[in-house]
């Protein structure tokens, strides 16, 4: 542990003895939240099909893939599966801007809002729903200035409104089109932020197998795994988005992704054990695509990942798209 890591558990380990209602609300929730996820159990998603291509667009991530595209510490996705084109979250917009840092990749890389065919958002954090007052106000918004949705479905993992989306609350695993399911809100236990209710989508790609797409991984890397091909009944061909291992960095504040959002006290952080540990789990997955997000995981995780994973890894970049047909 370096000595500023030690200042870190000083300081929280003291937070939890001087605001001790804190720490015992956040193990309550914690202690809930595991009972529930070992009484469950996950169903499979009948009749779910398959498309027959799967691309997934990154249009906000930590590193843009090239110049003129903007990076920030959020997610948003262009997926496109079949004939279905879903915006998968909606970035951070961590300085409230118009137009956002999504809004300006999407121009640049020719999306429309005009184009989307539904909206999926993986959980309610500022980072994927568009900042601070969206997650407060429990909505989402693509940029500051109300962009018209009117129309198009948006499914959440928690009860949210839009002013023009239509809101579609998934209370589980769900099928959304041919080929397409949530896997259905997993909940996790955050430090000072309370549960929260994150989905994944999973896509079916013909001849190849399921896709899963994650926000922020959340739930834990295990669950998520397990739900997903629990919905789908086979062994995923691909895992896509964040994990949520900053071990050594932290792409927002001083070290707060690992002290906040990583499910433990705060003055326990994500080793590099865990990490090892997860990429030891895909390698022996067997997976033919694994593409990680830098948004939420530090730069030591995605090179560990790489070796672990070999050409069958990526690290995710605004601009660079991934196909799967």
């Amino acid at each position: 542990m370096s000595l500023q890591e030690m200042r870190y558990a000083i300081y929280w380990a003291f937070m939890g003895v001087a605001k001790p209602t804190k720490t015992l609300a956040f193990l309550r929730a914690r202690r809930r939240v595991e009972h529930s996820a070992r009484e469950a159990a996950p169903t499979r998603v009948e009749d779910l099909g398959s498309v027959s291509s799967l691309s997934i667009l990154p249009l906000v991530d930590f590193y843009p893939g090239r110049e003129g595209l903007l990076g920030e510490a959020g997610v948003s996705y262009l997926v496109t599966a079949g004939c279905l084109r879903i915006l998968f979250d909606v970035g951070c917009n961590e300085h409230d801007e118009e137009p956002s840092p999504l809004r300006r990749n999407m121009d640049a890389l020719d999306v429309s809002p005009g184009n989307i065919d539904a909206v999926f958002i993986s959980h309610c954090h500022l980072d994927h729903v568009g900042g601070r007052r969206c997650q407060k106000e429990k909505t989402f918004a693509i940029s500051k200035e109300p962009v018209d949705l009117r129309g198009i479905p948006a499914y959440v993992p928690t009860p949210m409104t839009h002013p023009s989306a239509r809101m579609d609350f998934v209370a589980g695993p769900r099928r959304l089109g041919d080929g397409l399911a949530s896997t259905g809100p997993l909940e996790r236990a955050i430090w000072l932020m309370g549960p929260v209710a994150e989905q994944a989508l999973v896509v079916n790609v013909q001849g190849r197998g399921p896709v899963m797409i994650v926000g922020c991984g959340h739930p834990q890397l295990p669950r998520l795994v397990e739900r997903a091909q629990a919905v789908v009944g086979a062994p995923l061909y691909g895992i896509i988005g964040g994990l949520h291992f900053p071990v050594t960095a932290s792409r927002v504040g001083k070290g707060r992704q690992n002290i906040i959002g990583n499910g433990k006290l705060p003055w326990q952080r994500i080793s590099r054990s865990e990490a090892r540990d997860a990429a030891a789990m895909l390698a022996a997955l067997d997976l033919k695509v694994a593409v990680l997000s830098a948004h939420d995981s530090c730069d030591w995780t995605l090179r560990m990942f790489e070796e672990a994973l070999g050409d069958r890894y990526r690290t995710m970049r605004v601009g660079e798209e991934i196909v799967i047909a």
